[in-house]
């Protein structure tokens, strides 16, 4: 009923038919539980005709807007969508937005349709499954709370305090100190979650955004153990950035050298390994060419010489 008398204040005028929609019930409730509100003492009215629905008597605001602690808090995520659901902050976090709403001067209630419709945060990745990992809830309790929990991961247990959760790529990961040091964890590896009944203080100065980019960047560093010489022309030095991580690519551009009298120039490229750089050359076709090492070199000449052979002239 709190949320109905809610819904009609924030949008001013709302037939049974959309209440009940909002709130998931039958019209037949709507009816119930408004002939209830008035007859408390809410002025609740119903409207008929083409732009008819139930109405509030002019001037009357609930006082029951006020935002309770978590709501306040889950007002950061609103925007996250399926993310705070995965977290499981998708009910506080539409208390917040209704709440809100109802709290808005009448002329500014069209902002969140207006913004919704120009914009989006689409989080997930491309390619990645919408189905949040089993644990994730109770890691963010453990997160929002404060608590010390002992985690299985990789077949080891391991206590961590546990700092953050970021969503990259559609991917979860856990930003956690242990014994000191940040780590990262995935948490869709992460086999299994106990509280050890200890709490953690953090820093003040905490930066999750700082210490995340810190850990993502050794991670991408770690990544690429080896390296390759290639010539790259004018379009496979813009198509780099294509195919390679940032750090690598900034790793070429620094050590690049200079053009030939085609524009081709010659650079190291850090790689994680000579498989990803066999793909990463493929994908550069023509306008890459391998110099070192020279099992590379062989690999990419051997896959161009069946390709010419099954591109080979039209025997029609």
């Amino acid at each position: 009923m709190i949320s109905l008398v809610l819904l009609v204040q924030g949008r001013g005028v709302l037939t049974a038919a959309e209440l009940a929609g909002e709130l998931g019930v039958s019209e037949r409730t709507v009816y119930r539980d408004v002939a209830a509100l008035v007859e408390a003492g809410v002025p609740l009215y119903a409207e008929q005709g083409r732009y008819g629905g139930y109405r509030l008597v002019g001037g009357f605001r609930t006082r029951l807007t006020g935002m309770t602690r978590e709501e306040a808090e889950a007002l950061f995520l609103a925007g996250l969508g399926e993310a705070a659901e995965q977290l499981g902050l998708a009910e506080v976090v539409a208390s917040t937005r209704l709440k809100l709403l109802a709290a808005l001067p009448e002329g500014f209630r069209g902002a969140p349709e207006w913004t919704s419709r120009r914009f989006h945060l689409d989080v997930p990745g491309w390619w990645v499954g919408g189905e949040a990992p089993v644990l994730l809830v109770a890691l963010a309790r453990a997160v929002w709370t404060d608590r010390e929990v002992e985690i299985g991961y990789r077949g080891e247990p391991r206590t961590v305090l546990p700092y953050g959760l970021v969503l990259k790529g559609g991917v979860w990961y856990l930003v956690a100190s242990v014994r000191g040091r940040f780590r990262t964890y995935r948490v869709d590896r992460i086999s299994s979650l106990a509280e050890t009944g200890a709490a953690f203080v953090r820093e003040e100065d905490f930066d999750l955004a700082g210490v995340w980019a810190e850990q993502a960047a050794r991670f991408v560093a770690g990544m690429h153990r080896s390296e390759i010489t290639v010539r790259l022309s004018p379009a496979g030095m813009g198509a780099l950035r294509r195919v390679a991580e940032p750090p690598a690519v900034a790793r070429a551009l620094a050590e690049v050298g200079a053009p030939d009298g085609q524009g081709w120039v010659t650079t190291v490229l850090p790689v994680e390994g000579l498989d990803v750089a066999f793909d990463q050359m493929m994908r550069l076709g023509p306008e890459a060419e391998v110099l070192a090492p020279p099992e590379l070199r062989a690999r990419v000449r051997a896959a161009v010489t069946r390709m010419a052979a099954r591109y080979g002239p039209d025997q029609r």
